[in-house]
């Protein structure tokens, strides 16, 4: 129990409670007081401070890098315009949205004001193109193409036009030289969106909102090193807008310029020779359909041997990439993207898929004698092959008798091929196979490179197709109630084939393999794929990554950045194998299906290789290959629905060939007219001032294709 008296206690209370009150009312004073001079006696000195710290950001876009041909001529760079521009924002807060605006702003352009008003409208999932893909806080484009007259009535009158702009703009230009349009290899450029804007802030190369970004082709895998870094310059405003002082400011830096192995005159005569290979096509009477041949599409790829380098690609149909620079229009929009123009956006030569027919015999040549059939053993070349009472018929059905596989290849005999797989097949079990069965042919086609990707440095390349057992079991996982359900025993031929799917399409049945020996059936391949082959054999083996890229240089010359090849793989061969194939591949050139393609051909000073190759699809007319090299280059060539290889294709790759090496129709080579006799090896050169030195367009020699009498195809 306390002894503390209730009087003390209640004096000691009263005491804390007083200091308690004192401390509060000495804070309050002292608040007031830094108060009172804050606002009071100095508030006009911060209040000015304060109104100045506002800060306004001024972006420099960049210039863009420009891309170059191996010899530095311009593939894409830039050119000044009067760009018309309006302001989303601002237009969004008339009272009519900017109507009235776009209304006398169309008038100006001698535009619609639909096309007007759809060029400044959002993209989303349901609104079509023309509409703005971009920051809806940048300005946009309406117009890269205004005149200075135009310009000058939208400056001058610039009350009537709130919100719109005209200024001097550096924009891209694809300037195709030697008519070179290069399409899909340079791809294009679109605005920035949101959401790259986002995904970008914490990484090493941020977007600005009015940067330009690749969206295909060498303009996407380069972006970065192209885009550069837009300068920024701040500016202290005050409420009204007024610049009170100039902050810190970050310089642009111009973009890199990338060097590709492109040659512009190689890639001019490329275009130039598969477009008039599928004219001709067109002309040539199809016996099994009836009608002409379609030749609805097609890609050529002329690649060096010894490094993977791309020296042309081409595909059919084509597009002018300036269709998109300031904004695409609803009808070249329409062109590029409808099933009427055939998908020309599509680069045929890395995304394009067909069965590759007999110039796949390579490698089933390489299986052959990999599962223990010797490269000089006799084969029989019969003009048909039974397996199961389905007879499978040699090209033509002509018989050759007892053949070598290099004679076999020389002269394309399927039924040799048929054979060798057929027994391979029964070997690994037949319909009961074994546990771990060889698999020799479908091994191979792996091993060489397909079923995957080559690596080639270009966006969104397709894989192909290897139709192994894992394939055929995952497929007919996928659609086996499909096939199950509109299936029929006795039915037409789909529904057959549907029927028998459903039963035992998870099988690897032996007209499976007979078929895919020839490169025919459910093989798919691209012609960068077969080309990467080609090449192999031609260079003793090696699987380069196909590259255009082939250095990055700034913008005045002092930094090079090389881009090397690399190598994704080794042939599954000896080198004796190699020597043998590559033996027969010039007999196809010399004696065999190609021969007729390669008269008058110096086969002693430039040996060349070739196979055809002719493969058919069902409900579709035959799809035309044609597979080459010599020393230094390898040429492959497709035509959709175009007939057969040395018909269709081969015309135009002996031309292209012609202008390489500058081979007159005789036969004698010119070697002051030859485009490029040995590859590029070279960068172009770039002075201090950013200046490129860059060669000239030489004029090839082209030959007047002259069909023998008497074609042996």
């Amino acid at each position: 129990m306390s002894n503390i008296p209730e009087t003390g206690k209640t004096s000691r209370v009263t005491v804390r409670l007083v200091t308690i009150q004192i401390l509060v009312v000495s804070l309050l004073l002292t608040l007031g007081g830094r108060l009172w001079y804050l606002q009071i006696r100095n508030g006009d000195e911060y209040a000015a401070e304060a109104s100045g710290n506002h800060v306004q950001q001024v972006v420099d876009p960049a210039v863009r890098g420009s891309i170059l041909d191996a010899r530095g001529v311009p593939l894409a760079d830039n050119e000044t315009r009067l760009v018309v521009s309006a302001s989303r924002t601002a237009l969004m807060k008339m009272d009519d949205e900017g109507k009235a605006v776009l209304t006398r702003l169309a008038h100006v352009l001698g535009m619609s004001y639909t096309d007007v008003k759809n060029k400044v409208r959002l993209c989303d999932a349901k609104t079509p193109q023309p509409c703005w893909n971009g920051s809806p806080f940048q300005p946009i484009p309406i117009t890269d193409e205004a005149t200075t007259q135009q310009a000058l009535k939208i400056r001058e009158s610039s009350e009537d036009f709130p919100g719109i702009s005209a200024e001097p703009t550096a924009v891209r230009r694809y300037p195709a030289p030697a008519k070179a349009q290069t399409s899909q290899v340079l791809g294009y450029l679109s605005p920035v969106t949101d959401e790259e804007i986002k995904k970008a802030e914490h990484t090493n190369s941020p977007f600005l909102r009015s940067d330009m970004v690749g969206r295909s082709g060498l303009e996407r895998t380069y972006d970065s090193a192209l885009r550069g870094k837009a300068g920024v310059t701040r500016y202290q405003v005050d409420n009204l807008g007024r610049v009170m002082g100039k902050g810190k400011s970050d310089p642009a830096r111009p973009g890199d310029n990338v060097v590709t192995s492109i040659d512009a005159r190689v890639q001019a005569v490329a275009e130039k020779e598969l477009h008039q290979a599928m004219v001709e096509a067109r002309k040539q009477h199809d016996r099994n359909t009836g009608t002409n041949y379609k030749a609805d599409a097609g890609a050529v790829v002329v690649m060096e041997n010894k490094t993977g380098r791309v020296v042309s690609m081409a595909s059919q149909p084509d597009y002018d990439p300036n269709s998109w620079v300031g904004g695409i229009s609803a009808k070249d929009y329409a062109k590029l993207t409808g099933k009427k123009s055939n998908y020309p956006l599509l680069n045929r030569a890395i995304q394009g898929q067909a069965a590759p027919g007999s110039i796949f015999k390579v490698i089933s040549s390489s299986a052959a004698v990999n599962a223990g059939y010797p490269f000089n053993g006799r084969y029989n070349c019969s003009s048909s092959y039974n397996v199961g009472g389905q007879v499978f018929k040699n090209f033509e059905s002509e018989s050759h008798g007892a053949i070598t596989l290099g004679r076999a290849l020389e002269v394309s005999c399927d039924t040799v091929f048929y054979d060798l797989a057929y027994k391979q097949w029964v070997k690994d079990g037949g319909n009961k196979p074994k546990k771990d069965p060889a698999d020799w042919f479908y091994k191979t086609a792996h091993q060489f490179g397909l079923g995957k990707e080559t690596g080639i440095d270009l966006p969104n390349e397709v894989k192909g197709r290897v139709p192994d057992r894992q394939w055929k079991k995952d497929f007919w996982k996928a659609n086996k109630d499909n096939w199950c359900k509109n299936g029929k025993k006795g039915g037409s031929y789909t529904e057959r084939i549907a029927y028998e799917s459903c039963l035992e399409g998870m099988k690897m049945r032996a007209g499976d393999s007979v078929n895919y020996s020839i490169g025919q059936g459910d093989t798919l391949v691209t012609p960068i794929q077969m080309a990467t082959i080609y090449a192999a054999i031609a260079n003793g083996g090696t699987l380069y990554d196909p590259t255009i890229g082939k250095a990055i240089i700034s913008p005045d010359g002092k930094k090079v950045r090389d881009i090397e090849p690399h190598a994704h793989g080794k042939l599954p061969d000896t080198p004796k194998t190699l020597q043998q194939i590559d033996k027969a591949l010039a007999g196809v050139a010399t004696r065999g299906t190609a021969a007729w393609r390669f008269q008058n051909w110096p086969q002693k000073q430039i040996p060349m290789h070739a196979k055809t190759g002719t493969a058919e699809v069902y409900g579709k007319q035959t799809t035309s290959w044609f597979a080459t090299y010599t020393k230094d280059f390898t040429i492959v060539m497709t035509i959709s629905q175009g007939g057969t290889g040395s018909g269709a294709s081969g015309p135009a790759v002996r031309k292209i060939y012609d202008a390489l090496y500058g081979v007159d129709a005789k036969g004698k080579i010119h070697k002051d007219k030859a485009l490029l006799p040995k590859p590029q090896a070279d960068l172009p050169k770039v002075d201090r001032q950013g200046n490129i030195e860059a060669g000239k367009l030489t004029k090839p020699i082209v030959n007047d294709e002259k069909k023998p009498a008497e074609a042996v195809q």
